[in-house]
């Protein structure tokens, strides 16, 4: 994970700049440098994964085809020279996928590469394809591009909103760009996210690719489809296990990180290294993990934390995600400290978590939905949001440890597939949630087989029931009830509605002030569904939970 910083004019001097870029040095640890466009600056915190090596430093500059450029480091009070010979530079958060095949195309028409690094090709390709490069990327990216030639700057984001981006203008009107809230705060009146599957040019957004926008269905019975997401969810995995440095997994014991460990054991002859989470006195998930690092073998993890450990999270997890929603906060807790810990104790770089699978297959709320097309309706909204939701939670929680996410569920082609699987299929008709991801993987015996059709349970609720009753009792304690109706009046957008609401909404405040928009409200329940009208996220208070709580 790294952080990347993009200043479209001459409004601030380094000084500045280097302040604000390094408010998210933990993205990126290893190496920071600024580039001074001439009009403007790109900023880069660098967390070495693909081409390691020091020609593989952003910002990446080019020159002519068929030379490299030639610049000298940063110098204290100026930044980095941006060099006469070139005509572009790009910094870039991602993974690009696929990139050697691409890369060998532009080598045979005569491009010069320094580096082994994925993200050295963006400039090309824009130098190819302008912005119709960002259609055909197969990647988990933010980037931002200076064109020399323009005098513009580019900025793009990829569709799931996997990699993070945020943007606002100053009161100059200069727009800048930057990976965090945190880097633009102080700095611009209103911090909002870039918006995932969109590119930014001549001073517009204009949307690449919708991934919430399904044209058409396929699928009559659960066999037409299943095949289809075996196969895509195993190149995701696939895919996402190349790297120069140590890979890890977190393995909850539920579905979605099971199958996920399932799949990347089977394809590789080391042992995983697989971590996992739980509170001291009730933890759920512990045991389950245990049962699927036993079947695949894995060199398994077990952190184990405390009410203590949660309650001093809390601010510090708050601080790290930049926002105030209560679910996301609560499972934040626990995927927060459990990367901390492999972060101190390990030598891992990349993390492989289980996300996105609950948006497009369902939830436990979503067995209420009335209709498949109101199914289809949540999902594509969950698909639309999540990059506020829980995409964000797996890059705060992970990044701010110095560790990379990638998030094999959020493969392009596999969610593009099965967001378009006719919904009357994705419903739970049979009396199981996820049927169709559990049958997929059936024969397949990745992981145990009480695992596969195991129910689901919340992550903050599988680390343990105590950490969710901590928390409030937590937010209880810090509020009597005429100071928590005194409080909440102070707020018009996304209201507190309990005292754990209003407590990280107060923090989140401490933080962000006034930007609270940059979430567009709380993640609940549809509760215009019959059985959803319920004021906690947690689907413990569902009437459909049964056995996900065991």
């Amino acid at each position: 994970m790294c952080s990347i910083l993009g200043v479209c004019g001459e409004e601030f001097e380094y000084r500045k700049v280097r302040e604000m870029l390094a408010k998210t040095q933990s993205r990126g640890p290893d190496a920071s440098r600024i580039v001074n466009t001439g009009n403007g600056w790109l900023g880069f915190n660098r967390l070495s994964i693909m081409g390691p090596g020091d020609a593989g430093m952003q910002p990446f500059l080019y020159a002519g085809k068929d030379t490299e450029p030639v610049w000298k480091l940063a110098e204290e009070e100026t930044g980095t020279e941006f060099p006469a010979d070139c005509d572009a530079a790009v910094v870039c958060n991602g993974e690009i996928y696929g990139f050697r095949a691409q890369k060998e195309k532009l080598q045979k028409k005569g491009y010069l590469f320094r580096s082994e690094s994925d993200c050295e090709m963006l400039g090309y390709l824009y130098r190819e394809f302008g912005v119709e490069m960002f259609k055909e990327l197969d990647a988990e990216f933010a980037m931002i591009l200076y064109d020399r030639k323009k005098d513009a700057y580019i900025a793009a984001r990829d569709p799931i909103g996997i990699r993070p981006l945020y943007y606002g203008i100053t009161e100059k009107g200069t727009y800048v760009f930057a990976s965090e809230p945190k880097n633009l705060i102080g700095v611009v009146s209103e911090v909002r996210p870039f918006p995932p599957g969109h590119y930014f040019a001549d001073g517009e957004f204009v949307c690449y690719r919708d991934m919430s926008d399904v044209k058409e269905f396929h699928g009559e019975v659960p066999e037409d489809v299943t095949e289809g997401i075996r196969e895509r969810l195993i190149a995701g995995v696939t895919k996402r296990m190349d790297s120069d440095t140590p890979v890890g997994f977190l393995l909850s014991g539920g579905l979605d990180s099971s199958l996920v460990c399932g799949i990347a054991a089977s394809i590789t002859d080391k042992p995983l290294e697989t971590y996992a989470i739980g509170m001291d006195i009730d933890a759920i998930d512990l045991k389950y993990a245990r049962e699927v690092a036993d079947y695949i073998h894995s060199n398994h993890h077990e952190v184990i934390i405390t009410k203590e450990d949660v309650c001093n999270a809390v601010e510090t997890v708050i601080e790290a995600l930049g926002t105030y929603d209560i679910t996301t906060i609560r499972a934040s807790v626990g995927m927060y400290l459990v990367c901390r810990a492999i972060h101190r104790e390990s030598d891992l770089r990349v993390i492989l978590t289980g996300e996105i699978s609950d948006e497009i297959f369902g939830y436990k709320y979503t067995d209420f939905a009335p209709s498949a097309a109101e199914f289809q309706a949540e999902a594509e909204k969950r698909i639309r949001e999540i990059h506020m939701y829980d995409v964000l939670r797996a890059d705060r929680c992970i990044s701010v440890n110095s560790l990379e996410a990638r998030v094999p569920f959020g493969d392009l082609d596999f969610v593009e597939y099965c967001m378009s699987i006719n919904p009357e299929l994705k419903m739970n008709r049979y009396n199981k949630g996820k049927y169709l991801l559990r049958k997929a993987f059936e024969k397949d015996a990745l992981i145990p087989e009480s695992i596969l059709w195991r129910e689901k349970a919340a992550f903050s609720d599988a680390v343990g029931h105590s950490l969710r009753d901590d928390l409030t009792e937590m937010a209880e304690a810090r509020y009597t009830d005429e100071e928590f109706a005194k409080r909440t009046a102070r707020y018009e957008h996304a209201k507190p509605f309990t005292k754990e609401s209003l407590m990280y909404r107060e923090i989140f405040e401490k933080y962000y002030p006034g930007q609270s928009a940059m979430v567009d409200d709380f993640w609940m329940p549809n509760k215009s569904w019959e059985g959803c009208n319920v004021n906690d996220p947690s689907a413990r208070v569902l009437a459909n939970y049964g056995a996900s709580g065991v």
